[in-house]
């Protein structure tokens, strides 16, 4: 395996952008999560929050029915489409054309939502982001990725990656597995883990920041949305995977002092964004 480049702030100031003093919402981006179902509605509250609290100027979160006041509540700022059905996603109908999407936090695996997604990977235009249930669907559906957009984020943790590109006997074995399948989908992979790695075809990206305490339930979901955000603000898939990963892990880097491992949760990482864009912006 070659030698991974180093996501770093050196690295990472090469692409970010400062925020124009004359922008507005408008040209702020506006992206759309698509998430939820009874029992799991917090990961779309995650996933649209870390999206909205990472620049985006708008943010719509589309969720079942049984999820409109738990979105609303939680997520004030985020605007709420709901599917027809009260419990799980049955059909994806949007009506707006968002600059980026994120899909699969909380989604669930039921039948009808497996259709929806197919109908809705047959006639979206948006660039994507891939993560959790919508990841499982794809490994029960394996023809199915034929359809994702060339450059679609895909962010699988180590259970997530095995289902899709199969079991590896070796570190080896698994990144050669990556990068193929990145390759024959022109996807983008990020492996998430204890460093987390990008792959984008050729390309291997190791991640800097990060820790012990984003080990927890959320963590993911948070990604999705940090990802997600820099997608509909312009980046390029490519920097929008570093960016994220990196921003993400540096909000664990400036917490843990105050937080310290065990007492570290998904919703903290929202609450250090600010801090973590400072300390690029400085």
């Amino acid at each position: 395996m070659k030698v991974p480049l180093q996501i770093t702030k050196q690295e990472i100031l090469t692409f970010y952008k400062l925020i124009n003093p004359l922008t507005h919402k408008g040209i702020q981006g506006h992206a759309v999560i698509i998430g939820g179902s009874y029992g799991k509605m917090g990961a779309a509250v995650l996933a649209s929050g870390a999206c909205l609290k990472s620049g985006c100027g708008l943010v719509t979160a589309f969720i079942p029915k049984s999820g409109y006041a738990i979105l609303q509540i939680s997520n004030p700022e985020v605007m709420v489409l709901t599917d027809e059905n009260e419990n799980f996603i049955s059909g994806i109908n949007l009506k707006i054309q968002p600059q980026a999407i994120g899909i699969g936090p909380g989604l669930g695996q039921e039948k009808q939502t497996q259709q929806a997604f197919l109908e809705f990977l047959n006639t979206n235009k948006s660039p994507l982001v891939v993560d959790a249930d919508a990841l499982n669907i794809l490994s029960l559906n394996k023809a199915w990725l034929s359809l994702l957009p060339e450059n679609t984020i895909l962010t699988p943790h180590p259970k997530e990656l095995e289902r899709l590109i199969g079991k590896w006997g070796s570190e080896t074995e698994k990144f050669e597995n990556t990068i193929a399948f990145s390759e024959h989908y022109k996807a983008i992979i990020v492996m998430k883990g204890a460093p987390t790695f990008i792959i984008n075809q050729s390309k291997i990206y190791q991640n800097t920041t990060g820790n012990a305490a984003l080990a927890t339930a959320g963590s993911g979901d948070v990604l999705t949305g940090i990802i997600t955000s820099f997608l509909a603000q312009g980046y390029s898939p490519d920097h929008a995977a570093r960016l994220g990963v990196f921003i993400h892990g540096l909000t664990a880097d400036i917490a843990l002092p105050e937080t310290g491992y065990q007492s570290f949760i998904a919703s903290d990482i929202i609450k250090n964004l600010g801090k973590a864009f400072l300390s690029l912006d400085s």
